[in-house]
């Protein structure tokens, strides 16, 4: 081979070598990717409509003492299918992304051993009573602004003391839960 087809297949491979760096430049500068502002995905939740006309106010919940009173322990458990992927309740297993929560009633709050809880979380006081579950299990942002919990909350009551019924199951010493008999009328009829 001599010098001039040497120098042909060098400037081919230059030539390769230019076009290739001046398509990145150019891809670089239409396809340009900039960090984001706030790190993260935003997730968007489609609101849901209550029951209802639009602004009218959702009809309350039973009291907790006649949602008790129907509780069942089976709708709790399929309930806590919600709460596998973060949860477990189990005695002695392992805090996933959220606290194990055997023993939860009755429980001080943020006080699961080895888990790292929410500053928010940290500034409650007081133990898990059942009132405060069905509160914080219907909205947890609501109860306490700021937490870590990213789950959206169970708007129906029943629900939620089908699913703390379970949860007091799950502990050695169940707390007595407050029960009501419902009557037709509402309140049970006096004699």
């Amino acid at each position: 081979m001599d010098s001039f087809e040497l120098n042909k297949v060098m400037g081919a491979v230059l030539g390769t070598c230019l076009f290739l760096l001046s398509l990145n430049i150019a891809a670089g500068a239409i396809f340009a990717t900039h960090p984001p502002t706030k790190p993260g995905y935003e997730i968007a939740v489609q609101e849901q409509a209550g029951p209802g006309k639009p602004g009218e106010a959702a009809p309350a919940d039973d009291p907790l003492p006649v949602r008790f009173a129907s509780a069942d322990m089976g709708r709790g458990e399929n309930s806590a299918k919600k709460c596998v992927a973060c949860h477990t309740f189990g005695k002695g297993e392992p805090n996933r992304v959220g606290p194990n929560l055997y023993g939860i009633v009755g429980r001080a709050k943020a006080s699961e051993a080895g888990f790292n809880y929410s500053a928010a979380m940290k500034g409650q006081k007081g133990n898990w009573t059942p009132e405060d579950l069905d509160v914080y299990l219907a909205n947890p942002k609501a109860m306490v602004p700021g937490t870590s919990m990213t789950f959206a909350g169970i708007p129906r009551g029943k629900e939620r003391a089908d699913l703390i019924t379970y949860l007091n199951s799950k502990s050695d010493k169940p707390a007595d839960l407050p029960k009501q008999q419902a009557a037709v009328g509402g309140a049970p009829k006096a004699q």
